[in-house]
This record gives structure tokens, C-alpha cells and sequence, in this order.
């Protein structure tokens, strides 16, 4: 039986509340740093006897142009359910202080969840949840890919809005180079650059000092890790390829060092 074709659950239409949202709410940016920066999310599949929604949580990365990926397990309910309907809606946050629904960043994405054996992936994974690596290849463990459909950013009172897809994920047409050179390029900068890494995160970012590292890259920006805590270097500039990434790295590293 073929799955009948759904308009997307949320599609761009501006922002909400007629469009009095304040000034310096920028939907788009603070969608990529929570999608970018997100560990785990509250993950919403439909029952297919009852048709209602079951909410878990699982974790959570990001692939190289910003879909989400998660890992789950034959054995969980979410996952029969994703694989009798594949609609799945996540919700991921950046909480802040006081009351949540004032002051945190959030965002739900709606989309379709399809298994996922890009090796690339995997590893974007694993490296932002190296514990995963004791289950990861058991066989009744999946790495999903969520294609997304839409977002609904929500950085609290009056600060909502649905933006379009191609606004927030990354267009890597003429970026091969730089994904095929990502692997590498993180294992050289945790391997013989860790110094630089930590001034991106204390220098550049205002962040606690700690052991941290890289666990991904694309052309807009770099991820970091340090225990519970992540974060996300943008880059002043678009990168596609190695040189240029490079290039980029250096300078933030020169100013990192000149900021001190």
C-alpha cells in the first residue's frame, strides 16, 4: 500500500503574532545554532493503531548540511512506529535561565525519518555521542536521517516564526572536496591542535575552559564538544574547500591569540 502524498506540516509563512516580533530576533540564525548545538531531543512518531503521538527522547547530531540524525533501536516502540509511518516531528532546546518558555532558544522540525548508512553521518554521530560506539553496530540498531519538511523556531514571547527549509540547511554544491576532507581535518585539529581549539571556545565564544574538540565541520561553521557541553564556531566566511578551510582556521586562531 504507497503512503499518500501530505502537505508538510509546517510550511514558510513568515513570522507569527503579525509580524511584531522584536527586532533583534533573528529566527534563522538562532534555528541553525540550537540545531547545531543540540544533544538530545524530544522525538514525536505516530501510533499506527491509535493514530496518537508518542513522545521519547533520544539523541541527537547533525549531518554535514544540518539534518538531524538520531540512532535508535528495533526494540523501542518509536522505532515501530517510525517504520509504519516515517512523519516524525523533533523538538531540540537551548535552555536558559528562569522561566523556559521566556528565555529558551527552541525549534521543532517536522519531516519524514529514513535509515541512514552514509558513513560520514555515522561518524558525525558517534563523535558527538562516543558512548553510542557500544551499541552503534548492534544489528537492531538504525541510524535515522530526518528529511526535513519544515521548522518552527521559538525563542519565547513573541519571538516565533516558520521559515523555509532552505533557509536554515546548507546548499553543498561544490563543497565535495571540503566534506570528502572532513574526517581528517577534525582528527588534525583534535590531534595537533587542541590549543586552538580551546581558544575558539574560550577566546572567540566567552566559554569555561576544558579538554575541548571538534566532532564535525561544514562550510559555515565548526562543531565542538567538551563533556555535556556544546557549541558552534561560525565561520566569518564560507568555506568549500580544504585551503580555504584552513585559511579560515588560521585566522581564528591569530585572533584568538590577540584577544587574550
Amino acid at each position: 500500500m504507497t503512503t499518500p502524498s501530505v502537505r508538510p506540516a509546517i510550511t514558510p509563512r513568515g513570522l507569527e503574532l503579525g509580524g511584531n516580533a522584536p527586532a533583534d530576533f533573528e529566527p534563522v540564525a538562532m534555528a541553525r545554532t540550537v540545531l547545531r548545538t543540540a544533544r538530545i531531543a524530544a522525538l514525536a512518531t505516530l501510533d499506527p493503531a491509535s493514530g496518537f503521538p508518542l513522545a521519547t527522547l533520544t539523541n541527537v547530531a547533525t549531518d554535514v548540511d544540518g539534518s538531524p540524525l538520531f540512532l535508535a533501536s528495533k526494540l523501542s516502540l518509536h522505532t515501530r512506529n517510525i517504520e509504519a509511518d516515517p512523519r516524525i516531528s523533533l523538538l531540540v532546546s537551548s535552555l536558559g535561565k528562569g522561566d523556559p518558555l521566556a528565555n529558551s532558544a527552541r525549534l521543532s522540525v517536522v519531516g519524514r525519518a529514513e535509515h541512514c548508512t552514509d558513513p560520514n553521518a555515522k561518524r558525525r554521530f558517534l563523535a558527538r555521542h562516543p558512548k553510542a560506539k557500544l551499541y552503534a553496530d548492534f544489528p537492531d540498531f538504525s541510524l535515522f536521517r530526518l528529511a526535513v519538511l519544515g521548522f518552527h523556531p521559538n525563542g519565547g514571547f513573541a519571538r516565533a516564526g516558520e521559515i523555509a527549509v532552505g533557509e536554515v540547511l546548507l546548499d553543498l554544491e561544490g563543497c565535495e572536496a571540503l566534506i570528502a576532507a572532513e574526517d581528517g581535518a577534525v582528527s588534525h585539529m583534535n590531534e595537533d591542535h587542541a590549543e586552538a581549539l580551546g581558544l575558539y571556545a574560550t577566546r572567540l565564544m566567552g566559554l569555561p575552559e576544558g579538554r575541548w574538540k571538534a566532532t564535525g565541520l561544514d562550510p559555515e561553521g565548526l562543531d565542538l564538544v567538551c563533556g555535556d557541553d556544546a557549541a558552534r564556531l561560525v565561520f566569518p566566511e564560507r568555506v568549500s574547500d580544504p585551503a580555504a578551510l584552513r585559511r579560515v582556521l588560521v585566522a581564528l586562531a591569530e585572533k584568538a591569540r590577540a584577544t587574550g
